[in-house]
Parts: structure tokens; C-alpha cells; sequence
């Protein structure tokens, strides 16, 4: 049986259909089984017989958590350590989502997962330090980093374009930023195919969608796309910005471009390049 935790978030929700379609037992939990309690994660797993817990919840407030920064730490460190803790103590494996935040984004070729964490802000912080604990409290562990995420349910980047484009004559996007868009079906797909895996590979990998692009050109596609299957009714005009014309209280990475030759290696993936990712996305969104 597979516990997955967050399961009402933009990922988990991806994740449980995942894992449903691939025919796993599968039981879930949110907010209602608090991962800072020890005692109630225990409470939840009684009786169960759990293979694999998958952690799909995290504070994601990038910019609140600089005014936040105890909380975001308690949230994506206290609570992961206390989910792997317990995996070890049933005999469970733990597959647990991180992010490019870890790094400080100053790279200038796509990051691989053995190069040095240095987060430059309290989210980043937070999440590499849970990626600490989870390596330290259990060796049967998975960690997936992955980045510029977005998907049905949720706030996220392609659904707050639309919302902006349909409003507004003309808007400003960042074009000094680059990274991979990720949908979350496909990252969902990636939990559910190392979930099945009869030999998985422990370890840190990185999951993105294929390619690079900028926040920019990536708004700029979202917009064809929009206009074309009649989702955006009229044009809006698309300016570039530079990361100081739009200042955000967190440092964003000026690149998060994530390496995937390792879990390409480790579990034979078929990963979409972005633009077709986005194009399928979209076309569900029509429908």
C-alpha cells in the first residue's frame, strides 16, 4: 500500500491518479493528518501495510516564507524528517519532492544532482535542509527535485498568464530567468513509474520536463497556444522585463535548468520536451 501524503495539492492530486491508474493500493491524507505530529502520523499508519510514503506536501510560498522562515522550515524539514522516521520504523520507503531552489541559480549549465546546494533564500533554505533529513534518518529514500511546476489544481504560472492575458491589454514577464516548465501529470507519471519499479534506485534525481526556456518566452507560448485553441478571446501585448524591473521579495535562480541523464539511466524514462507537455495541457484545459 502506498501512503501519499499532500494528496489534495496541484502535485498530489496528479500523483493519486497516477498511481490509481497504475493499479497501486493507494490511501491518502492532507491537511487533516498533521506531519509535525509524530504521534498522529503514527496513528494514520497503524494497520496499514505501507510499502512506499510519498510526500507531495511542502510550504510553497516562495516569497512568503522570507517573513515566514520558521514555519517554512518546520513545514519542508521537521515534517519530511518525521515521514522518513516513520518509514524506517515500519520498513517503508520514502519517495520525497524537492525543487531547483536549492540551488543559488548562478550556474551556466544544467545542474546534476551531485553538484553543491547553496539556496539564497528561506524556501530554498527549508527544502534543502529537508532533503538533509531525509537522506540522514533512511537509505531507502528517493528525493525528486524538480521546478517551474504547474497543473489543474493549484495556483501556477500558466493558469495566473491566462487569468492576466484575458484582463489586461498588456502585462511584463521576466526574461532573464531561465528553467524548464514541468506538467504535473508528466512528473506525476515519473513518481508512479520509480513507485513500481522492481529494482528502484535510491537516491537524489531531477525531473523536468525536456528543454530550457525563460519565464518570457514561456508566456509567450502559453499565449499562442490560448489563441489558438480559443481559450484567449483577444491578443495582449507581452513585454520583457529584467528580474530588476519586476523585484520580488525571495531571489528567484537566474538558472534552474535541471540535468536528467541520471534518472533517465536509472529508470528508462520517456521525458516530453516542454512545448509538447504544454501543448497537451492546454488542449485539456479546452475540453
Amino acid at each position: 500500500m502506498i501512503w501519499l501524503v499532500g494528496n489534495k495539492g496541484m502535485l498530489g492530486t496528479e500523483v493519486a491518479a497516477a498511481l490509481a491508474k497504475a493499479g497501486f493500493e493507494l490511501v491518502g491524507s492532507d491537511c487533516e493528518v498533521d506531519i509535525l505530529d509524530p504521534l498522529a502520523l503514527a496513528g494514520f499508519a497503524e494497520g496499514k501495510s505501507l510499502t512506499w510514503i510519498v510526500n507531495c506536501a511542502a510550504y510553497t510560498a516562495v516569497d512568503k516564507a522570507e517573513d515566514e522562515a520558521a514555519l517554512a522550515m518546520r513545514l519542508n524539514a521537521e515534517g519530511p524528517l518525521n515521514l522518513a522516521l516513520l518509514a524506517s520504523k515500519i520498513g517503508a520507503r520514502i519517495l520525497h519532492m524537492s525543487t531547483d531552489y536549492v540551488f543559488d541559480g548562478k550556474g551556466t549549465k544544467p545542474y546534476v544532482e551531485e553538484d553543491p546546494v547553496n539556496p539564497t533564500g528561506s524556501y530554498g533554505r527549508s527544502k534543502a535542509e529537508g532533503e538533509a533529513r531525509v537522506r540522514a534518518a533512511l537509505s531507502e529514500h528517493v528525493i525528486l527535485r524538480t521546478a517551474w511546476l504547474y497543473g489543474k489544481a493549484g495556483s501556477n504560472f500558466v493558469a495566473t498568464m491566462l487569468r492576466l492575458m484575458a484582463a489586461k491589454e498588456r502585462i511584463g514577464v521576466v526574461a532573464d530567468q531561465r528553467g524548464t516548465p514541468t506538467c504535473a501529470v508528466d512528473l506525476a507519471g515519473a513518481v508512479a513509474a520509480v513507485i513500481g519499479s522492481k529494482e528502484p534506485r535510491f537516491g537524489t534525481f531531477h525531473y523536468t520536463n525536456l528543454g530550457e526556456t525563460s519565464w518570457f518566452e514561456f508566456a509567450l507560448e502559453i499565449k499562442r497556444l490560448g489563441l489558438e485553441y480559443g481559450i484567449l478571446s483577444r491578443d495582449c501585448k507581452v513585454d520583457a522585463l529584467t528580474t530588476e524591473e519586476y523585484p520580488t521579495k525571495a531571489k528567484r535562480p537566474a538558472y534552474s535548468v535541471l540535468s536528467k541523464e541520471k534518472i533517465l539511466d536509472a529508470y528508462g524514462l520517456l521525458i516530453p520536451e516542454w512545448k509538447e507537455s504544454l501543448a497537451l495541457f492546454m488542449k485539456d484545459m479546452r475540453a
